[in-house]
Parts: C-alpha cells; structure tokens; sequence
C-alpha cells in the first residue's frame, strides 16, 4: 500500500498551506482512495546539527572502545558562567567512522526518536551523556547503524551549527497510507495520487509522465522480442526503452532527500543507482531495473523460459524458472544467459555493485497476467510486479528512463550517453462508445451530458459526441477502463457517491426458506443442541491428508479437482469430503490445549467425475446461446452437501458428579441417526470393515431405507489418529445431506394416535457370535415383536468367560404396547416366545 508524503506530493499537485495528513484522507477517500493509517512524524523534539570539536577514544573493561566527545550545538550548546550557551556538549558515542571537525545530527535531551526511543541526560561508561549522535536507522532513515551520520558524506558539510536536522532531513512531516483497489494501479504512484487529488479539490495538476524524451537511434543497445509462446495470446513485452550513462562515481551518496523519501514510502536505501530507479518508480509508476553495462552483452532478447532454465535472483535464491516465465537474456558469446524475470526481479549475474560506473537503464512494458503469474509461482511480490500486474502507463517507459539518467548525471557524476533504443509496439486504447442515458440508466442520477463529458475528459479521456452517444477514449494509464459500465462508474466515483439516492427495494411477498433450507437450518440446531460447536473450514486439501487419512491409491476420494492457481501449493485440490478437513479443525483444536472436542460442520464437497469435463469460453457482453450453457453445467463437477462431526476426549466430562463418559463409537452413530431422525428419514447401521479412515471393527455403514449407503459412522483408525496427532478413540460420522433429503417424504405428516392402554414390558439378554451386530440382532427381535413392539432399545453389551470365548451377551429392552387394549399375559409369553424361536433360527442366539 502506498505511502504519501506531503511534499513529495507538492512536486505534482499544488496544495494548500497548512495540509494535513488527515485532510488529505479526507479528501482522497471521496475519490475512492481510502486511509489505511496516519505515520506521525519520525522524530519529534531538538534534533540539531553539531560539530565535533573534541574527541577522546576511551578503552573499557569489556573491550570495547567508546569516544567521550565535545560537540558545538550552536545556539543549544550548555550556558557558560556568563549565562551564554558557550559551552559544548559533552557526549558518549560508541562509532568510530567521524573525527574532530565533522558535522553530525544530534539529538539533544527531550528528543524522541522511531521505537518511540526517548533522549535524556543519563550517565555512562563514567561520563553524563548529553544528548546522542545519531545514525540513519536510528532515525529510521535506513539500515546503517555502524556509524554515525557525518553530514559531508550528503553534500552538507556546510550546514551551520545548530540547524534544526529534523526540517534539514524531511523527519517533521506526517505521512499518509492509502489502500489502492486492483483496479487502480496507477495509484501506486505519486503522479497517480496527485491526479486524484486534483479531481476531488480542483487543485492545479502537472503530469511530469507526459514530457518529452530522446528519440530512438540507429545505435541503441539492442533489444529484441521473441516470445513465441505468449499466454493467452498476448505478447508478453511491447514496449523496451533502454538508455546508457557512463562514468558515474561509484561512491556518489544518495542525496538526504531522496533517501528520506525512499524511507518514508518503506524503501531501503541502497546505492546512488538503486535509489533513483526505485525513486523514480514511486514518483511516475513506472517500474525500472538498472544493469551493470560490463556485465551484458547485446542483445537484450526477452523470451520465455526454456525446461531447466534457472536463476539467481537479486535475493540470492536459486529459482527453476517456469515455461510461462517471460524472461530478460542477454547473448554472451553467441549464446543466451537469463538476466532476470520479466517486471519482477532482476538476476545477481548482472546487479549494480559498488565499483559499477556504467549502468544500462531498463524501463519495459510487460503483460500484467505474465507477470502475475510468475510473481505467484515464484513468491515474489515485488514493488516493480505490484505495478505491471496492475497495469502499467506503456507511455511512461522513454519519460522515466529520461528521469533516472538525469537523476544520476546530476548526483553521480555521469554523462548521458546519445544511444537510445525504443522497441515500441504498443497499440492504441480501443475506443468505448457509450449512450449518453448510460449513467442515469445504472445510476438513477440524471447527470446533465455537458457534466458526464467533463468528467471523463478530466480523468484522461477524450470525448467526442456522435449524437445520443459518445466515443471516449481511454488514457494510457487507465487499462481497467473497458466498457460503458466502467465509465459510468468514473463519473459516478468523481460527481460523488452521496449524489446517489438510497432507495430500498421492495420486498416481494410469497417467498421464504425452502423445505431444503429448513431441513439443514434444523440439522444444523440439532447437532448444536446435542452439545457440538458448527466450525467452517477451507475447501482446499492436499496428497499429503489423503495419505494422513490412510486412503487407497485408487479410493474415489483422491479424484479431486486441481486448481490452476491455488491459494498454497500445499493444497491444491478441492476436498471430496468434509473429513479430511474437519480433522484438520479438530487437530489444531486439540493442539492449542483443548482434548474434549466436539465439533460439526456443514459444507459443499466437490466430487468430479472421470475423464476430461472442458468448460466452454463464453464470450462477454451478450447472453450464452442455451446450448453453451448447458456445456458449462455439464462440465460443472457434482457438489452435494455433507454433514460431518468429529468428538474427542470426553462426551460427558467429569466432576463432582462423577467420572464422566469418554466420546465412542456410539456417539457418532447417534448423532448421524439423530439427523436423520430430524429430516424425518430413518438411517440403519451396517457393520463396514473396509472404509478408512475408520477402525474395521467399530465402523457402520449408514444406509438409507432403500439400501444406499450414505455415509459412515464409528471410531477412527488408530494409524490415522497417530498420523494427525488426535487423541486415541476419536469418532467421527459423515453423511451426504443431499442424498438424505432426496429420500425426505414430501407427503402430508400422518399423525399417529397416543395409545391410552398400559405398555408391558420384556428383557432379553442373547449371548451370540462375537460376529453378530447388535443391529442385526435388533432387528430380529423388532420382526418377532411385529406392531406391539414400541421400543427396541440395547441396554447392555457383555464379554467374559460367563458367556464363552468369541461369544457376547446382548440385552435388550422391549416396550410393548397395543393400540386398542391391554395386553394379556398370554400375548405378552407369545411375543416373548416368538423372539426367542426367530433369534435362535436366524443368529443362532440362545437366552441367557
């Protein structure tokens, strides 16, 4: 986000005297630049230019050497015994790079410098310390905190003692931060800021990005295009200025008040050469690189990357370069060599260093997708891909690369060489015809036609009126503007949104939630009455939880749609399920300190079918014939929704009360059948030994009346709990919410009358095969029981040498009840009998 200085912003836009920063928000968000925030001034209080008049170096115990100086500080030195400030400062000082005679910044008692650090008289090292001699980063003016600042080393040796250093070096004024929307980019530039300034307060405007430049020559350095294989078939450099200075002073300072302005906008200070190409692409926005001139051969080819090109970047990281890369090369001996990638990053082979006296200046035009994508592909969000992705003015490139030559003739010492070469293939903006009655039509405001041409001619274009419409052509710097839509929005933005009424749409009777949208809003509060926490989680997962999870190579869950260009490489997939990243919710749950963990979460999986699915290429501004658009849906993979819950550590916790209740199996296959009992479908539990990630002997398959299993419930494996660090026995249910509502009866509720007759009740306790479910065992006894049967409820699962090894008792309780009288001694025995001789036939099950 840019970083506006007041009087920076002078040199483009006249303002008025006393300008705050808090104005200025004011006055740039009318225009849609919003504040992000206010940077007071870096230092506050006496901050004076001295010179050393004494020095004596000062060995300590410890090693190190201090100087206990006498510095003049003019009108702020200590009064003397006639009252007079007479008397030097006696100061403490740990750096060694100035010596008696040199002017330096000090900062005397009640300063406050960036940290907030406060100044005061203090003793030390044996002496009182009367103020400090400042480095730049102690002043925020840079990194360089070995030494001190010696005046000389900025052209000032000549200030006179005692001047307020903080006007001297910029450090009194406040700064402005702007938030600026994608589709402004040229507002990453003082000339962009000023232009809208103008626009919001009438203030005189000077566009310094449309002066002249130097003509192309016969001789320039030579630069060639051959992007055979631009994406989506733009080429990705139209326009390549380079110009030559020779015999710049290697130790040219950078002058104090560029310095200060590079770090007031976050810069860091560099070099003379780095300085004014970054100076210069703040102030216009147009990016720029400078190449040590010894270290290129002509020509300059920009091309894409080849398989297996690599480079080392400015930062010194090695980088495997992409096939979509737009490069920068140069032809050493006939051969080809990667200078840097286009409009992000320039290569370490050849970077300006501190004995470079001839520097190649580079100002290009790249194409913003380009340049996106690899600022993406590599991490790299430079300040220069900040801009060319935005969209850059191709106007600028000659206009910029004239400024930083001049820049560095006048403060470097070189001399501008006459080879300029411009490989300029840009192509004028398209022309937008748009209806006068255009921004009344989406606006609702009656602007007068007069006003609607004003404004876009204000703003850069040119206008011209062909009768109920106008022809308006966009200005260089403003690539977003496209269609009608967007100029409406510029007179819009520039007239005032407060112009636009608020008119509140009527509501139109007769709608309301869907049967579908009511059922998930009640399973979505029953899972929350049931005592769990909804959570919401990212769509996006990874190989790498599918292996956590335990998945087969080939399981349907690994057919995932791949993104083009994913939020983390890490995760490039759209989930299949909701398992695999609720567990990542409940895993960093559990992390932070929290083992009992229930939580839900409702959610769209995605779930792509086999083979290729191609969406078409719609084209804009004109509705899709029905037949691309039932393409589009075909190709749309399926997205039903699913509901899922995970439960750790205790379901019931413990306390004064008791030991509470761990979370198990059966939890989780309550509350899938507490869905399903909610939507009005019932769902029957089949034992499932094969689907990970769930324990093969505690896992149900969850079916609907019909037989389609919808999901699964049970205890997790202990392979995946290990693997995701969760707790032992963590459950987990997931059911597909669609299919279950699909299977919703949408017929009147019939309601059943409460029988007013005594219920009689059964136990039964069967001791079976370890193999037999309780499942199938229930529902054994809820068909011999037949329409008496109320409730069928387990109460108690036994093993143990009582009942045999691989044999388990099973009890049962069984309510029965008739409609119309009371039951008799003798249905009740014949029920009981019919249970005993149907469980035995089936499941071999004998009475306890």
């Amino acid at each position: 986000m840019p970083t506006i200085g007041l009087s920076w912003l002078a040199d483009h836009v006249a303002l008025p005297a006393g300008l705050t920063a808090e104005q200025l928000a004011e006055d740039l968000v009318r225009v849609g630049l919003e504040e992000e925030a206010v940077h007071p001034p870096a230092v506050t209080g006496p901050l004076v230019v001295g010179e050393v008049v004494a020095l004596v170096p000062e060995p300590q115990k410890n090693g190190k050497t201090i100087n206990w100086c006498q510095v003049d500080v003019g009108a702020h030195n200590t009064p003397g015994d006639d009252g007079q400030p007479t008397m030097p400062r006696g100061i403490v000082c740990g750096a060694h790079n100035f010596g008696v005679g040199d002017r330096v910044v000090v900062a005397l008692p009640g300063a406050v410098l960036p940290g907030p650090f406060p100044i005061a008289s203090r003793k030390t090292y044996g002496h009182v310390s009367d103020g400090m001699i400042c480095s730049s980063r102690e002043l925020g003016l840079g990194d360089d905190h070995d030494g001190i600042i010696v005046l000389s080393s900025l052209g000032l040796a000549d200030t006179p003692v005692g001047t307020d250093a903080v006007a001297l070096l910029g450090l009194g004024e406040a700064a402005l931060e702007i938030n600026v929307t994608p589709d402004r980019g040229y507002c990453f530039s003082m000339r962009g800021v000023a232009r809208e300034y103008a626009l919001s307060t009438g203030a005189a405007f000077t566009d310094h990005g449309l002066g002249e430049a130097p003509a192309a020559t016969p001789d320039g350095f030579a630069v060639e295009v051959a992007d055979e294989a631009p994406i989506h078939g733009v080429v990705g450099c139209d326009r390549f200025v380079t110009r030559i200075v020779r015999g710049i002073d290697p130790a040219a300072p950078t002058p104090a008040w560029m310095r200060q302005r590079l770090t007031q906008a976050g810069m860091r200070s560099i070099s003379l050469t780095v300085d004014v190409t970054n100076y210069v692409m703040l102030d216009l926005g147009q990016p720029l690189h400078a190449y040590d001139l010894a270290k290129v051969a002509a020509p300059i080819v920009v091309r894409r990357a080849s398989a297996g090109e690599r480079l080392t970047t400015l930062d010194d990281v090695d980088r495997a370069l992409h096939v979509e890369d737009l490069l920068i090369t140069d032809s050493p001996a006939g051969g080809s060599r990667v200078l840097g990638i286009a409009g992000v990053m320039g290569g370490a082979s050849s970077e300006v260093s501190e004995t470079t006296t001839d520097v190649l200046v580079e100002a290009a035009h790249f194409d913003p997708i380009t340049v996106a994508r690899s600022a993406r592909r590599h991490k790299l969000p430079s300040e220069a891909a900040k801009r060319f992705e935005r969209g850059v003015d191709p106007r600028l490139a000659a206009v910029a690369a004239d400024r930083v030559v001049a820049l560095l003739v006048e403060h470097g010492g070189g001399s501008a060489d006459p080879a300029v070469s411009d490989l300029d293939t840009t192509a004028p903006a398209a022309p937008i015809t748009m209806a006068w009655s255009e921004p009344e039509r989406l606006t609702g405001v009656a602007y007068p036609r007069e006003r609607v041409a004003e404004v876009l001619r204000a703003i850069g274009c040119d206008v011209t009126d062909t009768g109920d419409a106008a022809q308006v052509t966009p200005p260089t710097w403003r690539p977003d503007l496209t269609i009608p839509a967007d100029l409406v929005e510029e007179v819009a933005r520039i007239v005032g949104y407060d112009a636009i009424p608020s008119v509140v749409p009527v509501a139109p009777p007769g709608r309301g939630l869907t049967a579908e949208q009511r059922a998930r809003r009640s399973v979505a509060r029953a899972l929350a009455e049931a005592g769990l926490v909804e959570t919401l989680s990212y769509p996006f997962v990874g190989a790498d939880q599918w292996d956590a999870l335990q998945l087969p190579a080939d399981d349907e869950r690994r057919r995932a749609l791949r993104l083009r260009n994913p939020l983390a490489d890490t995760q490039p997939y759209l989930r299949t399920d909701l398992l695999t990243t609720l567990l990542g919710t409940a895993r960093r749950n559990v992390g932070r300190g929290v083992p009992d963990v229930a939580v839900y979460e409702l959610g769209l999986v995605t779930q792509p079918v086999a083979g290729p699915a191609v969406a078409p290429q719609l084209p804009g501004g004109v509705r899709p014939t029905d037949e691309q658009l039932e393409a589009l849906d075909a190709a749309v993979p399926a997205q039903p929704r699913h509901v899922a819950a995970v439960l750790t550590g205790h379901r019931e916790r413990p306390g004064w009360w008791g030991e509470g209740r761990r979370a198990d199996w059966s939890d989780a296959l309550e509350l899938a059948q507490r869905v399903g009992r909610t939507v009005g479908v019932p769902i029957t539990a089949v034992a499932d030994t094969t689907r990970l990630p769930w324990h093969p002997g505690r896992c149900a398959a969850l079916t609907l009346p019909g037989g389609v299993v919808v999901g699964h419930a049970g205890e997790l494996h202990p392979a995946v709990l290990e693997a995701l660090d969760l707790p032992a026995r963590t459950v987990a249910f997931e059911l597909d919410l669609d299919e279950v509502l699909c299977a919703v009866d949408e017929g009147p509720v019939q309601a059943e009358p409460i029988s007013t007759f005594p219920a009689a009740k059964e136990d039964f306790a069967f001791v079976v095969d370890a193999a037999v479910t309780a499942g199938a065992l229930e529902a054994v006894v809820r068909e011999a029981a037949g329409e008496l049967a109320e409730e069928v409820r387990l109460f108690d699962v036994f093993t143990g040498a009582q009942v045999g090894e691989g044999r388990k008792s099973l009890a049962f309780a069984v309510r029965l009840r008739a409609a119309d009288r009371t039951l008799g001694a003798e249905e009740t025995t014949a029920v009981r009998e019919r249970v005993i001789a149907l469980a035995a036939e089936r499941l071999g099950a004998v009475l306890r």
